[in-house]
């Protein structure tokens, strides 16, 4: 594969460059590593940002049916929009659906939309091992706006804020009340909450449930990169397409709002690190399958573990001892 011709279809805004770089991120070849890496270096020359915004929520509260509606708004407004979506692996046989395409008809034929579903795999947090890589290749394609939609699955799903500019959390009308809006971990993080559904017999309750959340963002300790109104809970109708304008209207006052004041280029630079800490950890483990030597002591150990001749905390010390003197 000819990496400085795949960059240059990249940059130049290709369809199918761009799939295919996306493709080679995603594989776990050690060639194909060392390919992506140059892949990344290369495209780092287009020097181009977008608008990544994180989207998360429970399962059927109609996070397909939002990025359709919300990514048809935005192409309408002349943006380009990429859409990476992550779909939940099965733990036993390692696949995927990946119907997102099939879920977003509309939008998957607009000319200025870029859909890519990927499998979770074995990653937690609700997104896919190289979401990040796919997420800085769209940006060098020249997208304006990058949605993350994340597999769904509650309060752990954290990982997305790490790799976003804002965090989107979408909720289903009823629910919960305000105690349920307080817990702690993903509605700490979310910039936005959207009551999605505010249509037909259940608009009432949608308006009842945002009235909830907005007293428990109240409750909540203020944070530096957030203007005074920040966040805030809105209602929205995907189904109907009511309530996106004002939503994209927020998240492009938040945005605005953190490039003036610093906040954006020191969250950017933040997660940088975080990221380059994680592929460090993520090498580190993976040392521990490609030594013959200590894949055999893994082995063996986690027979001890599993047999109860030896505590999960003994065996991963004296594996932790035996990388140390690797290194």
């Amino acid at each position: 594969m000819d990496i400085t011709e795949l960059a240059t279809g990249v940059m130049a805004g290709e369809r199918r460059a761009l799939a295919r770089a996306i493709t080679l991120v995603e594989s776990k070849r050690e060639d194909h590593r060392q390919q992506t890496a140059a892949l990344l270096e290369a495209v780092k020359a287009s020097d181009r940002q977008a608008l990544r915004i994180g989207l998360s929520g429970t399962p059927g509260v109609g996070k397909s049916t939002f990025v359709e509606s919300f990514g048809m708004h935005l192409t309408g407004l002349g943006l380009r929009v990429a859409v990476l979506a992550v779909d939940p692996s099965s733990s036993r046989s390692g696949g995927s659906i990946l119907g997102d395409k099939t879920r977003m008809e509309r939008l998957s034929r607009d000319p200025n939309a870029f859909i890519r579903p990927s499998p979770s795999q074995t990653q937690l947090g609700g997104v896919a091992r190289r979401t990040r890589e796919a997420v800085a290749l769209c940006e060098a394609a020249g997208f304006d706006v990058v949605l993350i939609e994340t597999v769904g699955v509650g309060q752990s799903e954290t990982v997305v804020a790490e790799m976003s500019d804002l965090f989107i959390l979408l909720m289903a009308p009823a629910g919960g009340d305000e105690l349920q809006g307080v817990k702690r971990g993903i509605m700490e993080i979310a910039d936005l909450i959207l009551v999605n559904k505010a249509d037909g017999d259940l608009k009432f309750a949608a308006m009842r449930t945002c009235a909830d959340y907005s007293g428990a963002l109240r409750l909540m300790r203020k944070r530096p990169q957030d203007p005074d109104d920040f966040p805030k809970a809105m209602t929205m109708s995907a189904l109907e397409e009511q309530g996106l304008a004002d939503a994209w209207g927020e998240m492009s006052t938040l945005a605005q709002w953190r490039k003036d004041n610093g906040h954006w280029a020191s969250r950017r630079a933040d997660q940088a690190r975080h990221w380059f800490e994680e592929e460090v950890r993520f090498g580190a483990l993976a040392r521990l399958y490609e030594d013959p030597e200590l894949a055999g002591l893994m082995t063996g150990l986690g027979h001890e573990v599993a047999s109860g001749n030896l505590s999960p905390s003994s065996a991963a010390t004296q594996i932790i001892a035996r990388l140390k003197s690797a290194l």
